[in-house]
């Protein structure tokens, strides 16, 4: 390889309790002016009690605030416009998320119609957004996502059940805050989808046709800390080393895909999200091993780098063995259990291959390939069946 390009736009602060910083890092964006600050979050991070170290550090330093709690898991269009309008109305200033990856999304659309108006699908696609948005911090409560360093806001338009992709450097968070503390209440099916979701992007961004040296070196470390830590974090959530692996691994995986790209996994896991509001994250860890499996032989040589880093035989079948192997031990859901049916392959395939990342994949996707990747993942075939 002889160009790349690698961004790192927020300031990354990380560290047990660091969320205590949030009140100094507003103000320190407000630059002497007194701001207001929507928090914007979902009804499950205000039920686990982690908006109150966040509502104090902003009292302390005598920040006005109101939170906005509706976003919803596949957050849609018609959230961020109702959360814009109450930014606007309030007259606040500055957007801080807390909350998972679809908050964080939520958030970073919610600062584009605010600062630029019109509706999300006019901003569905690559540096569509016309310039900065509303200064956000964002501090995420799970390890997954990694959507507090990437360009990506990930949207369901609820007209056509599209998730449409906002992807543009002007909406990467000015600040985000990592605690691994406030993952410490994480549900053990959240901790697990979230955790697979970051391996996902590990994985695809070390695979993907647009990888380069850097996000190579960020993916293989953060498949290395899944690996480690995710167990250990869905069996105790309490685990502070776990819990610590796993936020590194999520961020490292973040800032991978986002200078790299993902692969097929998120064409199809994206276009079952937008169809039968599943889960992301557990979709993702269904999905993996299929494409995994499906892309071996026109990447052997990565895979048998993701095999070795694992601490498996150094051949591209082991790295699919080895995810296959960790899942087992998490006791994942099927994909027919969020409802996917055969009567909608083709639909689901085509929205697939009509996914921006559809081209990242390492081997040509099309409708055809999509269709025996769901077959064999509904019927809970072997993955290596897949060829």
């Amino acid at each position: 390889m002889d160009k790349f390009n690698f961004s790192i736009p927020p300031r990354i602060k990380y560290g047990p309790g660091i969320t205590a910083e949030l009140g100094s890092k507003v103000a320190s964006l407000a630059r002497g002016t007194k701001p207001k600050v929507m928090i914007v979050t979902d009804s499950g991070v205000v039920r686990a009690g982690l908006l109150d170290g966040i509502k104090k550090s902003l009292a302390d330093s005598g920040i006005e605030h109101f939170v906005f709690d509706e976003i919803e898991p596949n957050p849609r269009d018609t959230t961020v416009y109702k959360g814009a309008e109450k930014f606007k109305s309030q007259k606040a200033d500055i957007l801080v998320a807390v909350g998972g990856g679809s908050v964080m999304d939520g958030a970073k659309s919610i600062g584009v119609i605010v600062t630029h108006g019109g509706t999300v699908d006019q901003y569905d696609g690559l540096n569509l957004v016309p310039g900065p948005i509303t200064p956000l911090i964002a501090v995420p409560t799970t390890a997954g996502t990694g959507s507090e360093v990437t360009m990506f806001s990930i949207i369901t338009n609820t007209k056509t059940h599209y998730k449409m992709g906002v992807a543009d450097l002007k909406i990467i968070p000015a600040v985000a805050l990592l605690d691994p503390v406030m993952t410490y209440s994480l549900p053990r099916n959240m901790t697990i989808g979230t955790g697979l979701d970051a391996l996902t992007h590990a994985i695809e961004a070390y695979t993907c046709n647009v990888a380069n040296p850097v996000s190579d070196a960020l993916a293989l470390k953060a498949i290395r800390l899944i690996f480690d830590n995710l167990p250990g974090a869905a069996k105790n959530g309490k685990d502070a080393e776990a819990r610590n692996g796993m936020m590194l691994g999520s961020l490292m995986a973040g800032l991978a895909f986002g200078n790299a790209n993902v692969t097929s996994v998120h064409c199809l896991s994206e276009s079952i999200g937008g169809l039968y509001d599943a889960p992301h994250g557990m979709v993702n860890g269904i999905l993996l091993p299929y494409v995994m499996a499906y892309n071996l032989a026109a990447s052997p040589k990565r895979f048998a780098d993701i095999a070795a880093v694992v601490g498996k035989e150094a051949v591209p079948e082991a790295a699919v063995d080895a995810v296959v192997e960790l899942e087992k031990s998490l006791a994942i859901p099927a994909l027919a259990d969020y409802g996917v049916k055969e009567a909608d392959f083709a639909k689901l395939a085509s929205m697939s291959t009509a996914h921006p990342c559809t081209p990242s994949n390492p081997r040509p996707m099309k409708d055809s390939d999509y269709v025996i990747i769901l077959e064999a993942s509904l019927a809970r075939r072997p993955p290596r069946s897949v060829s």
